[in-house]
């Protein structure tokens, strides 16, 4: 996908013209609506424009209420209150939960003014990759995968993605205003996902879970054949 996009961009500067879409704004975010207008006019450029609004609107929506929904649900009754919470005390934690998390969005792109976008969604597919592809393919594939890999999988992959992050160029350099950076990739998903599925493999190894290998069969019927899904 990085290719493609990156291919995209091009076609869209020869278009329009380096110089003006790093007058407009220095993330090249401005390319598409610029040659939007340059192809089609205002009218062309006002159809983008409320496409972009309508799906950046539908993005954010979509990712604040699974947050808040992951938060309230997953977290807070099942880790918190051990699966005894009343109802409305999950509806207080997800009100919370999403003004938390759209005030911490408000910030990230306050910081992160400049940056092209389609680069910041990577990162993101970055740390969702580490984080969870790694423990939901060995939970299909390998009997003996247990409940502590998948938890050191998980916490591996996502605390070293955000690790790296941070001290990659995008963040050590371009943020921090460091001379250096001392990760020196942009996107760290080619050392954090295989870390990811190492730690989760050897936490397998050390700490056996013989109820979890005596399930694995049943669960993988379910998921090839769907037979106990219903």
């Amino acid at each position: 996908a990085a290719p493609l996009v990156g291919a995209e961009r091009q076609r869209r500067a020869a278009l329009v013209g380096r110089d003006i879409i790093a007058k407009v704004d220095a993330g090249g975010n401005m390319a598409a609506p610029l040659a939007a207008e340059l192809l089609g006019g205002t009218p062309f450029l006002g159809f983008i424009a409320a496409v972009a609004f309508a799906t950046i609107l539908a993005v954010v929506a979509g990712l604040t209420l699974a947050g808040a929904s992951a938060l309230s649900h997953d977290i807070f009754v099942h880790v918190v209150r051990r699966g005894h919470a009343p109802e409305h005390e999950q509806i207080r934690v997800a009100r919370a939960a999403t003004v938390v998390f759209g005030a911490l969005a408000v910030i990230l792109g306050i910081v992160f003014k400049g940056q092209n976008v389609a680069f910041m969604v990577g990162l993101a597919f970055a740390i969702a990759c580490s984080a969870n592809f790694p423990p939901l393919l060995l939970s299909i594939v390998w009997k003996r995968f247990t409940t502590a890999g998948a938890v050191s999988s998980i916490v591996t992959g996502s605390v070293l993605s955000v690790l790296l992050i941070v001290l990659s160029p995008t963040v050590w350099v371009d943020i921090l205003h460091y001379p250096q950076a001392i990760f020196p990739l942009r996107n760290p998903a080619i050392v954090s996902m295989p870390a990811a599925f190492l730690v989760g493999i050897v936490a397998s190894l050390i700490a056996r879970e013989p109820s979890a290998e005596e399930m694995f069969v049943d669960e993988k019927i379910r998921t090839y054949l769907g037979v106990g899904a219903e």
